[in-house]
């Protein structure tokens, strides 16, 4: 059994929310980079420079990468030979969150009732998601999650009927009916089976994995590589203004679900795709 403080926890979510809002990820900026020498068409080219710009800037001068700094979105693994002390692991997640946002000067988004809509003023609650495996370690991914992206998101349950084929039309209407808002290019999660709740969370999830990680199952390796071309055929364009990189990459997750079933989420994300981890 190993013993972690809480407050050391508490401690890295407070600095991954500050690196996560001004640092993107390397698989990101390599993205960034080869689309902006790849993109064809010259106005979605200038956009794509001006992201690469900013990003530059946002490093250099401690600004944020996007003024909407998001609601934090955090998937802790918990190794089930790791005991907590010195508190309540959900507080101190989020406090970690509060901290962060406060000393990181960080935009609070946050509202504490979805219809009264007074702020919270420190970003919090953060939404957490944990999950135990083997070990002594906790692996922490913090995902700061802007709603430009967040609501151009969609559920479908589909007829097992339906299959691949659906599943594609599936993800291609979410993406076209995104269009510019969802401030592209883009990185698209989806969640394939499971249940309604389910199928959300591997699409979240899925985000969270390096733009240049394929799916370990070939046939979902495939669809993804599919669904990237044809949702750059769309059009779309760098900012919703025309060219060949409306997307990053597609990642997928399944899991096995019921024979009367098919739900799919798409789960789409900016151009910043703010995500960092740590293993303590």
């Amino acid at each position: 059994m190993r013993t972690i403080k809480v407050s050391e926890i508490a401690d890295n979510i407070k600095e991954m929310c500050i690196e996560a809002n001004h640092f993107l990820s390397k698989d990101m900026q390599e993205a960034l980079h080869k689309s902006a020498a790849e993109e064809k068409a010259p106005l979605g080219k200038q956009i794509l420079c001006q992201l690469r710009e900013n990003l530059q800037i946002a490093g250099e001068e401690m600004i944020p990468i996007c003024q909407d700094t998001g609601m934090t979105v955090i998937f802790m693994e918990i190794g089930q030979d790791v005991h907590f002390d010195g508190g309540v692991l959900e507080e101190a997640v989020q406090e970690g969150v509060r901290l962060g946002y406060r000393d990181g000067f960080l935009r609070k988004s946050v509202v504490k009732d979805p219809l009264i809509r007074e702020n919270t003023r420190d970003n919090t609650p953060a939404v957490v998601h944990y999950e135990i495996v083997t070990g002594d370690k906790v692996k922490i991914t913090v995902a700061p999650k802007g709603f430009g992206s967040e609501n151009m998101s969609r559920v479908f349950m589909l007829k097992p009927s339906d299959g691949r084929e659906g599943v594609k039309a599936a993800v291609l209407t979410a993406v076209k009916e995104a269009g510019p808002n969802a401030c592209p290019p883009m990185v698209i999660g989806v969640g394939i089976g499971g249940t309604f709740e389910k199928c959300a969370l591997m699409a979240k999830k899925a985000l969270t994995r390096p733009v240049d990680a394929g799916s370990d199952i070939p046939h979902i390796k495939e669809l993804e590589e599919e669904l990237l071309a044809e949702i750059n055929k769309t059009g779309i364009g760098p900012g919703g203004l025309g060219g060949s990189t409306t997307a990053f990459a597609v990642n997928i997750n399944t899991y096995p679900t019921h024979i009367a079933g098919l739900p799919v989420a798409v789960n789409i994300c900016c151009h910043v795709n703010r995500h960092t981890v740590r293993v303590i």
